[in-house]
C-alpha cells in the first residue's frame, strides 16, 4: 500500500493532530435562532365575545381536551376512528413524517465516517515479458469530511428540523381530519332535518290543493286559489329534490373522508338523531398566545424557519475549506499467497483540503439564497400566526352571534306556527282570504328551513372553534393503518 503518512510518524504529533481535528469539528457558522415577535394583539377583538354567554373560566383547557372528551356521540366517535385509520390523506401525511425521519438518518450518518472492507488484486504486464502483480486487503474509510465549519451539522440540523415539521404537519392534518369528519356528519343530520321538513310539506301541500281542487269542482273557489295551491305543492317540490341533491352529495364527502363507505349502522342512526341531540362543550379562549404552543400549523412553520436557519450555516460553511480524510489499515503483497503474512500490514492516511478560490459566485448565491429562503420563512410564519388568530376571532364571533341567532329562530318558529294556525282557522271561517292563507305557508315553511340552517351553523362553528383552538392536540397522535409505518 502508498503510505502517505506511516507508522514513522511520531504519536504526540498523532495525538495532536486528533486533538486539533476534535476541537474544530465544534466550530458552527449557523446563525442563533430568535423566534420572530408575534405580530398579533395581546387581547382578542371585541368582536370576538369571549365572555359571551356560555363560557366557563373554570372550563377545561382546550389544550387538555381530547377529541374523543368533545365528541361523546358514539356514531360520531366510531366515524372518526374509521378515518383516522383509513383516511389517505392522513395517510400520506404520517408516510412523509417517514420519509422526513429516513432523510434525517442519512444526514446523521454524514457526521460518521463510513468504514468498509475492501480487497483488490491487479496483474500488469511489463515491456520486457514480466507480470506485475499487487494485492491488497483491509478496512478504508473514503472521504469522510471533517466538519470544521459545521457544514453536515447544519445540514443534519435542517434535516432535523423538517422532520419535526412533517411531525406537526400530521397532527395538524388529524385535527382537520377530526374537524371535518365532525361538520360532515352534522352536514347529513342537518340534510335528515331537512329532508323530514320537506316530505312534511309536501304532504301537506297535496292535502291542500286536493282540497282546493274539491271547493273548486263545487264552485266555493276560484282558478286563482287553485293557482296558488299548486304553486305552494311545486314550489315544496322543487326543494325536496334540492335538498335530495345535496343529501348524496354530503354522503359522498363523508365517505371520502371515511376511506369507506358508510355502515349500515351510522345510517340507521341518521334516521334516530337530530342537530339539537348534539350537545357540544364550550370552548374557553384563553390568551391569543396561546396559539403559539396549541396549534401544529404554527409549530410547524416554525420548524421550517429554524431548517432555513440552519440551511444559512451549512451556505456560509462553503466559503471556507472543506477536509476530507481517507484512510485505510491491511495487509499488502505481490503474491496472493504472501497477503496475509506477517511483515505485510500497513496502514495510510491521506487527507485532503479544498479550499474555493474561484466559483463564478456560486457559493454566494447559494448564500443569498439560503438568506433569502429564512425570509420567506420568518413571513410564512408570521402568516400562519395571523391566520390563526383570525380563524379563532371568526369562531369566536360566530357562536356569540349563533347563538342568538338561534335563538330568535326558535322563537321565530313558534309565531310563524301560531300564526300559520290562526290563518287557517280565519280562512275557514271566511275572514281571511287565499292571500293571507298562501303567505302563512310559505313563511312557516322558510322558517321551518331557516331555523335547521342556523343550527348546523351554531354546530358548524362549535367545530370550527375546537380546530382553531388546536383541541385535541395534546392527546397521542392516532396512525393511518398501514403495515410498512413503524411504532
Amino acid at each position: 500500500m502508498n503510505n502517505q503518512i506511516t507508522k514513522r510518524l511520531p504519536a504526540l504529533q498523532r495525538t495532536a493532530v486528533l486533538t486539533a481535528i476534535t476541537l474544530l469539528a465544534g466550530c458552527s457558522l449557523m446563525p442563533t435562532y430568535e423566534r420572530p415577535a408575534a405580530p398579533i394583539a395581546s387581547q382578542w377583538p371585541a368582536s370576538a365575545a369571549v365572555n359571551a354567554p356560555g363560557d366557563s373560566t373554570g372550563a377545561q383547557s382546550v389544550t387538555a381536551l381530547a377529541w374523543q372528551d368533545y365528541f361523546t356521540d358514539p356514531t360520531l366517535r366510531q366515524l372518526i376512528d374509521t378515518a383516522l385509520l383509513h383516511n389517505r390523506d392522513l395517510r400520506v401525511a404520517i408516510l412523509n413524517i417517514e420519509l422526513a425521519r429516513a432523510q434525517l438518518g442519512i444526514r446523521q450518518a454524514d457526521q460518521w465516517p463510513i468504514l468498509n472492507a475492501a480487497a483488490q488484486g491487479s496483474r500488469v504486464p511489463t515491456s520486457d515479458g514480466a507480470i506485475n502483480r499487487a494485492y491488497s486487503a483491509g478496512l478504508t474509510v473514503t472521504a469522510y469530511e471533517i466538519d470544521f465549519f459545521g457544514r453536515v451539522a447544519s445540514l443534519k440540523e435542517q434535516a432535523l428540523a423538517q422532520y419535526l415539521a412533517s411531525a406537526e404537519a400530521s397532527q395538524s392534518a388529524q385535527i382537520s381530519l377530526i374537524a371535518t369528519v365532525a361538520q360532515s356528519w352534522m352536514n347529513l343530520l342537518a340534510d335528515e332535518e331537512l329532508l323530514a321538513v320537506s316530505h312534511q310539506t309536501l304532504a301537506s301541500r297535496d292535502e291542500s290543493l286536493k282540497l282546493v281542487e274539491l271547493r273548486v269542482k263545487h264552485g266555493a273557489a276560484s282558478d286563482f286559489e287553485l293557482r296558488g295551491a299548486q304553486t305552494l305543492r311545486e314550489r315544496a317540490r322543487v326543494v325536496l329534490a334540492l335538498q335530495l341533491r345535496q343529501r348524496a352529495l354530503d354522503e359522498n364527502a363523508l365517505v371520502l373522508l371515511l376511506g369507506q363507505p358508510l355502515d349500515e349502522a351510522s345510517r340507521a342512526q341518521l334516521k334516530l338523531q337530530n342537530l339539537g341531540q348534539a350537545s357540544l362543550a364550550e370552548l374557553p379562549a384563553g390568551l391569543p398566545s396561546d396559539l403559539l404552543v396549541r396549534r401544529p400549523d404554527i409549530r410547524q412553520a416554525e420548524q421550517l424557519l429554524m431548517a432555513s436557519n440552519a440551511n444559512i450555516g451549512a451556505a456560509r460553511a462553503a466559503f471556507f475549506p472543506r477536509i476530507s480524510l481517507t484512510a485505510g489499515a491491511g495487509s499488502a503483497s505481490s503474491e496472493l499467497a504472501g497477503l496475509f503474512k506477517g511483515g505485510a500490514w500497513g496502514w495510510t492516511l491521506a487527507p485532503q483540503l479544498v479550499l474555493p478560490i474561484f466559483d463564478a459566485g456560486r457559493n454566494q448565491s447559494n448564500l443569498d439564497a439560503a438568506r433569502a429562503g429564512r425570509e420567506i420563512a420568518v413571513a410564512q410564519y408570521e402568516k400562519a400566526i395571523q391566520n390563526a388568530f383570525r380563524e379563532v376571532s371568526d369562531a369566536l364571533a360566530s357562536r356569540a352571534t349563533l347563538k342568538q341567532q338561534l335563538q330568535a329562530s326558535q322563537s321565530l318558529l313558534e309565531v310563524e306556527e301560531a300564526r300559520n294556525t290562526l290563518t287557517q282557522l280565519r280562512l275557514d271561517n271566511g275572514v281571511a282570504n287565499q292571500l293571507e292563507w298562501l303567505d302563512a305557508k310559505r313563511a312557516l315553511f322558510a322558517v321551518q328551513l331557516e331555523l335547521v340552517q342556523t343550527r348546523l351553523a351554531y354546530q358548524q362553528s362549535q367545530i370550527a372553534l375546537f380546530k382553531a383552538l388546536g383541541g385535541g392536540a395534546a392527546g397521542p397522535t392516532l396512525k393511518a393503518e398501514s403495515p410498512e409505518i413503524k411504532p
